[in-house]
């Protein structure tokens, strides 16, 4: 059998005797990222929109199938780090059982999302503290707030850890609070009912304009669980990987059925799908919140501040938790030498500070072109970063597929494992599908007009032409191969 990793600094995975990545992160901080990064303005803002579009049925089958299709990803994922816990993995593992060309796409795509994702936070934490101090200029608070996120990330792996853990449980307390309230609403416990389940079967409820509605919001569905990859690439910097990756794993699906669904299921039953506040519910107008509008039908008079306050602190949460990825994902590049080797360095703390500090400047240019020539810069910036996440999974779930032949192949014991996902191979070739459908039909009514729309095909797909740029320009520059399922690397540092 497998010896087991330890928590000490010589499982790390620098190839310097001097500094290393250190494994500090507890059990709770890894499940508390794991639902830190499911949870965002993705349930608490877009949400609504989600439910005007395809009814709240509509909805809930969406996040339902979103969801199982992030547990088997997940799964996927726990499999290949508890085994090999290391740093930035899955553009590791996809390197190294599928192509280094595909991880180098993987792993620099994945670092560029990150470092817009950083961009993106910093302007809308600008936007939502426009609603407390209206005259204050938005480029202070942005500031401000990158000081915070670089601090959090720059002085230990402990901070970043317990930073998102106490950012996550604001979260999790609001919406175990508002799953309540809706609740005692839709029974007429609590005052504001507007009349139990009704909603769900009005008008065209509960699937508003059926199939298609339900793939339209799939993409805006997804994106809000993006982030739950996150558990992967702590794995270099964990406690006892082998136990606490898949614990953390085992924890997702419930959390997001809990979550996920039954939010929806109050928003559907309190706020009718033909709401128009519905549509306008984004960083600029919390007060449109389906959230704020349910607390606020419930009496409580604070509602849309308190939902503001929890929002700014998602955003922090996303924030500092792209900039934790970004410079992992850069650092393990420069340790494949895929990346230039000064992003290696590590300080005393086993920081990649180099890493950060790039990232960091790359995300506040980014931000930079928000303010000038009315975005445009910023918002084709965005535009390339849009697929990144569903890019990033599909390359999980393809890469988990290889791992598990390569292993059967090399004759190894199942039981070796740490943790063996149940669902193979089921799991990964469905997740495999639905990222490409997800991927390929995200405008599909750019084609279906009288004439395509090339340029919403241009915006909505950038981000595709630029990956097959990074994957064939290193496939054909390193005249890379598929590697045979015989020659995979199992090495576990």
């Amino acid at each position: 059998m497998q010896t087991p990793l330890s928590n000490n600094k010589s499982n790390s995975q620098t190839g310097s005797n001097e500094t290393h990545l250190e494994r500090k992160l507890k059990t709770r901080h890894l499940s508390m990222i794991a639902i830190g990064g499911t949870i965002g303005t993705g349930l608490f803002l877009a949400s609504g929109s989600v439910i005007h579009t395809a009814g709240p049925g509509g909805a809930l089958v969406a996040y339902l199938i979103a969801g199982v299709m992030v547990y088997f990803l997940m799964t996927s994922l726990g499999e290949m780090a508890a085994f090999i816990p290391i740093t930035g993995s899955f553009s590791t593992y996809t390197s190294r059982f599928v192509d280094p060309a595909l991880g180098f796409a993987i792993g620099w795509n994945y670092w560029y999302n990150n470092a817009i994702v950083v961009a993106l936070e910093l302007a809308a934490s600008s936007l939502i503290m426009r609603y407390w101090l209206p005259d204050v200029p938005g480029i202070i608070w942005s500031v401000l707030f990158l000081a915070l996120i670089f601090g959090l990330n720059i002085l230990s792996v402990k901070g970043y850890g317990e930073s998102e853990f106490w950012f996550a449980i604001i979260k999790v307390i609001t919406i175990v609070i508002f799953i309540i309230v809706g609740i005692l609403m839709i029974f007429g416990i609590m005052s504001g009912s507007t009349g139990g389940f009704e909603n769900f079967t009005k008008g065209e409820a509960p699937f508003k304009g059926g199939f298609l509605s339900i793939l339209s919001v799939f993409m805006i569905v997804g994106f809000s669980f993006t982030g739950t990859e996150l558990v992967g690439i702590t794995a270099g910097e964990s406690e006892n990987p082998e136990k606490n990756i898949p614990r953390a794993i085992k924890q997702i699906f419930w959390r997001i059925l809990l979550f996920y669904i039954l939010a929806i299921i109050v928003i559907g039953c309190l706020i009718n799908y033909n709401d128009p506040r519905l549509l306008n519910s984004d960083i600029e107008n919390v007060a449109m919140s389906p959230f704020t509008l349910v607390f606020q039908n419930a009496g409580i008079a604070v509602a849309a501040s308190v939902m503001n306050a929890v929002i700014l602190t998602s955003v922090l949460s996303a924030g500092n938790s792209a900039m934790y990825g970004a410079s992992r994902v850069l650092w393990v590049l420069a340790e494949e030498g895929k990346a230039p080797a000064f992003l290696k360095k590590l300080n005393a703390g086993g920081i990649p500070v180099n890493a950060i500090y790039l990232s960091t400047i790359i995300g506040m240019a980014a931000f930079l072109t928000s303010l000038f020539g009315e975005g445009a810069v910023y918002t084709w910036l965005l535009n390339a970063a849009g697929l990144s996440g569903f890019l990033s999974w599909l390359g999980i779930s393809i890469t988990h597929y290889r791992f598990r032949k390569a292993y059967i192949v090399q004759g190894r014991d199942l039981n070796q494992l740490p943790y063996v996902s149940k669902f193979f191979p089921f799991g990964p070739i469905l997740s495999t599908v639905l990222c490409l459908v997800t991927i390929l039909g995200q405008n599909y009514s750019a084609f279906t007009g009288s004439k395509i729309d090339w340029y919403g095909v241009l915006v909505s797909y950038i981000g595709l032409p630029l990956f097959l740029l990074l994957y064939f320009g290193y496939k054909i520059i390193k005249k890379t191969k598929m590697v045979p399922l015989q020659e995979a690397n199992f090495n576990r540092e």
